[in-house]
């Protein structure tokens, strides 16, 4: 019943204004821990000839590549990197999870109750999809980044941890840390950016067990103590922080959205957007859920695009 709900609830997902960009969309594949692995590449029209930014982008549980770059029925609001991609002249990695015992794709994580994940060695994927194009001359090495959304979201927060090299900056919407975490070893210095609603029937934003209704699986750390670990591995412990509240741009829409940062624009710094009223669900300018989906995952924000957000938080940031 909650698969048919939520498979319902996704067709309502309409596009309000579809942005014109010219980002090429290629399908890839990649030989990963001794299997086959896809992921489909979006890169400008007129890609430089130079190395370029290459942001991993990780759908949720249920989710594909394809669905987060704006393909088929239901584009996600992580299709608003297309017209960034081909703006900025980046490149995005639309990585496909893998399915897992509930027949879903999703991501191997770090949250060791998590029985539905599939299991996968997704930080070796991730891994290898990066270093297969800095070989080919592509992507800057000092300028890698990832963003999930959900469980992709958690997954993101683990190839901060796992992934070497690390990642210059992660940004994770709707998920946190593992509250029984697989993930050991001391943390690199990552910058963080976390967006999170405060209402969230699916990701607790004070923490607890992650899911719907009676379908749950794993557990979770609150968003403030996500927060205040980052803000430890990343020495920033006692920074202030500084507040800022968004623009309010729809009467109608309940929800209000805050930013928090601390630490230097360069790195490394940690930054969360707390929605407060808000949902499971990625804020967007342009990609707004329909009622039926709302009433399952909550309010969505309309203040801020979220893809926009997390590269203006990505584009000063690098690796050493």
């Amino acid at each position: 019943m909650l698969r048919r709900a939520l498979q319902l609830a996704a067709l309502s997902l309409l596009p309000l204004a579809v942005t014109a960009h010219a980002a090429v969309q290629q399908p890839a594949q990649i030989l990963s821990g001794g299997m086959a692995r896809d992921y489909i590449l979006a890169s400008p029209a007129g890609e430089a000839a130079r190395p370029l930014p290459l942001v991993l982008v990780l759908h949720g549980h249920l989710g594909t590549a394809a669905n987060a770059l704006g393909q088929g029925r239901v584009p996600s609001p992580l299709s608003a990197w297309l017209p960034i991609v081909d703006r900025e002249q980046v490149l995005v990695a639309a990585l496909q999870g893998l399915k897992g015992r509930d027949d879903h794709t999703g991501w191997d994580d770090c949250r060791i109750d998590a029985v539905e994940d599939p299991g996968s060695d997704d930080v070796t994927f991730a891994r290898d999809v990066v270093a297969s194009l800095v070989q080919a001359g592509r992507a800057d090495p000092h300028r890698v980044y990832v963003m999930g959304m959900s469980n992709g979201a958690m997954m993101a927060l683990r190839l901060a941890l796992e992934m070497k090299p690390a990642p210059a900056a992660v940004a994770a919407v709707s998920g946190t840390m593992a509250a029984s975490s697989a993930c050991t070893g001391p943390a690199p210095q990552v910058s963080v950016l976390l967006i999170d609603g405060t209402d969230d029937p699916i990701v607790p934003y004070a923490g607890g067990r992650v899911g719907l209704g009676r379908h749950k699986t794993g557990t979770v750390t609150g968003v403030t103590a996500s927060r205040d670990w980052w803000l430890q591995a990343d020495g920033l412990q006692g920074t202030p922080a500084i507040a800022t509240t968004f623009p309010h741009l729809d009467p109608v829409d309940p929800t209000r959205a805050t930013r928090y940062v601390w630490g230097p624009q360069a790195g490394p710094q940690v930054e969360v957007i707390s929605v407060q009223n808000g949902g499971h669900v990625e804020p967007s300018l342009r990609f707004h859920y329909g009622w039926f989906y709302s009433r399952l995952v909550g309010t969505q924000n309309r203040d801020f695009e979220s893809a926009e957000e997390a590269w203006s938080f990505f584009r000063t940031k690098r690796s050493r």
